[in-house]
């Protein structure tokens, strides 16, 4: 745990990647609600929805220490204002994480106990791929930040099995790319997305 009145790096990492989001959130125009995105299968719409109606109410419990219900379905929120909702919806979310200590122990999945900073990484990481998924979904041309796509990588490569990737799993195969190519790109490509995908 970070000494008394020092913040938690991780801490920090999280808010940008809530920050980070919230911007990319906030340039869709509801005309792009139904773009596709990386995500296979999944549209702009149907992404935001999962991030506000179940990845941040989910997220917020995480943080507490709490086990999150995952087959909640999402909720349904419009066209417009999205980037409203999401600074809205992920305070509770900041407040928790300033709030909590990382090292204490929670249980992990298939059992056990693990320290709740595993938690604050998954996070991060998640933020940072959906951020790109939407920014590339739609076009945007705002600069992610490569340092959440880097923690994001070296933590999910350690945790990211070979038996969880296929047809038919969470996650397709990884996509060849270069130890030089930009941090999301890497990112992506880990994650099984192209890194030139486009719409």
């Amino acid at each position: 745990m970070a000494d008394k009145g020092t913040p938690d790096p991780a801490i920090d990492l999280i808010e940008r990647a809530i920050s980070q989001m919230t911007d990319v959130i906030a340039a869709i125009r509801p005309e792009q609600a139904e773009l596709p995105t990386p995500c296979a299968a999944w549209s702009v719409r149907r992404l935001v929805d999962h991030l506000l109606g179940q990845i941040l109410p989910n997220f917020v419990i995480s943080a507490q220490g709490g086990t999150p219900d995952w087959q909640s379905s999402d909720e349904k929120f419009g066209d417009v204002g999205w980037g409203d909702q999401f600074n809205t919806r992920s305070a509770p979310l900041i407040e928790a994480w300033r709030m909590a200590d990382l090292d204490s122990r929670v249980p992990t999945p298939g059992g056990g106990e693990g320290p709740l900073r595993a938690r604050a990484d998954q996070q991060i990481t998640e933020f940072a791929m959906h951020a790109w998924d939407l920014a590339r979904a739609t076009d945007q041309q705002l600069e992610l930040d490569p340092e959440l796509a880097e923690y994001g990588l070296a933590w999910s490569k350690k945790m990211l099995r070979p038996e969880f990737r296929g047809e038919g799993k969470a996650f397709g195969l990884e996509v060849p790319v270069t130890g030089d190519a930009p941090a999301y790109d890497r990112l992506a490509a880990w994650f099984g997305r192209d890194p030139q995908w486009k719409p």
